[in-house]
């Protein structure tokens, strides 16, 4: 007969109902959380948070998702030193054959979760279904959608989350079809007016990529599909490093659309020095804090899920609401009620924090993490 050996934590911990000052036990899912309510701002014990849920990750470490052998262990060990206790490995726009070895390369991932690492859910393809005037980092292999194509990839690797432009010939029903096979569809690298945005969420999908980045802009006279999703979205993703969208659009955002969440949009460059470094098949320069094409595009990030829960604590949210929008909400997202929020028998996934918001634990599925230098 096998012995469940249980950990326990003490501190201000953070549950659905609220905070609670007391002590979590768990295994690899969480057994009991017993404590009294209490604002955590009246004593010094550390912060208990859901551990963070990224669903859009390219990279770290210097190494990309689309690159082969163990670039995605690398990729999810170095997240999950900085919180991350489960993502999605995103693809770029690219040629099938690209996305077959880089989806072949994930398929052992997402079957079995490595030591160390962040739980891998699955696979964003983000793109080729997308509009090529809104490539934004994206190399130029756009092409309009096939529901095979996809199948083929999906029976690689788990595709959670497609990316697309509903604007394109064939894509409302490519976002059916998408969406009767399970799978969450976002909108994205889109030039689509309000009206596309509006018909592709009728037509079944359910978010959107990045926010404001890579999409039609707001105005007035044509919403355009910034407007869709301000008016008529319940989640969509954003990019909260502070450089992709100004501060104040972010707060606009989260008054329009209830359960917005974070993402890293995370590159090769996260946690590495200043360089080049390779997204897909693009070279990409990390310089004073981003990354960016040689035009100056803004090509993903290097920002991580604990520097966006300090970002969004830092433009004014209270930190119960900034934990929601890095692990709860996109976890709902994916329908995955076990993760992202802290209640028995869910799993194990754990940041702990110190006062000042630095990450001082990380527990994955109940495993501790080595926090390495971080």
């Amino acid at each position: 007969m096998n012995t469940v050996v249980l950990n326990r934590l003490q501190g201000n911990i953070l549950t659905p109902s609220g905070w609670l000052q007391g002590t979590i036990a768990f295994s690899e899912k969480i057994t009991a959380i017993y404590g009294q309510p209490v604002d955590p701002a009246e004593n010094q014990q550390v912060y208990i948070l859901p551990g963070f849920v990224d669903l859009h990750v390219h990279g770290a470490g210097g190494k990309d998702t689309m690159g082969a052998g163990d670039a995605i262990e690398v990729i999810a060990r170095m997240h999950a030193q900085h919180g991350t206790t489960s993502m999605l490995a995103t693809t770029m726009t690219a040629p099938l054959a690209d996305l077959e070895c880089a989806l072949r390369a994930l398929t052992g991932v997402c079957q079995q979760r490595s030591s160390g690492a962040a739980r891998v859910l699955g696979v964003h393809l983000e793109g080729p279904y997308i509009n090529r005037v809104k490539l934004g980092a994206q190399p130029d292999f756009a092409k309009t959608g096939s529901i095979e194509q996809v199948k083929y990839l999906h029976a690689i690797a788990p595709i959670k989350l497609i990316t697309v432009a509903p604007e394109m010939d064939g894509h409302l029903q490519l976002v059916r079809e998408l969406t009767a096979m399970g799978m969450r569809v976002q909108l994205g690298h889109t030039m689509g007016t309000y009206e596309d945005g509006v018909a592709a969420l009728k037509n079944g999908a359910s978010g959107f990529t990045h926010l404001y980045n890579a999409m039609s802009g707001l105005n007035h006279r044509a919403p355009g599909m910034v407007g869709a999703a301000l008016a008529h979205a319940q989640f969509s993703e954003i990019i909260p490093d502070l450089l992709h969208v100004h501060a104040g659009a972010i707060r606009a955002a989260m008054r329009a659309i209830p359960q917005l969440y974070c993402v890293t949009d995370s590159t090769a460059a996260s946690g590495m020095p200043d360089g080049e470094y390779m997204l897909g098949r693009q070279v990409v320069h990390k310089c004073l804090g981003g990354v960016r094409l040689e035009d100056g595009t803004l090509a993903g990030s290097t920002l991580t899920m604990d520097q966006a829960l300090r970002n969004l604590v830092s433009i004014g949210l209270d930190l119960a609401d900034a934990s929601k929008r890095v692990s709860t909400y996109a976890a709902d997202f994916l329908g995955l009620p076990e993760r992202g929020r802290l209640q028995a028998n869910g799993y194990a996934d754990m940041v702990v924090l110190d006062r000042e918001l630095n990450l001082i634990g990380v527990y994955v599925e109940g495993e501790k993490i080595d926090l390495g230098n971080i």
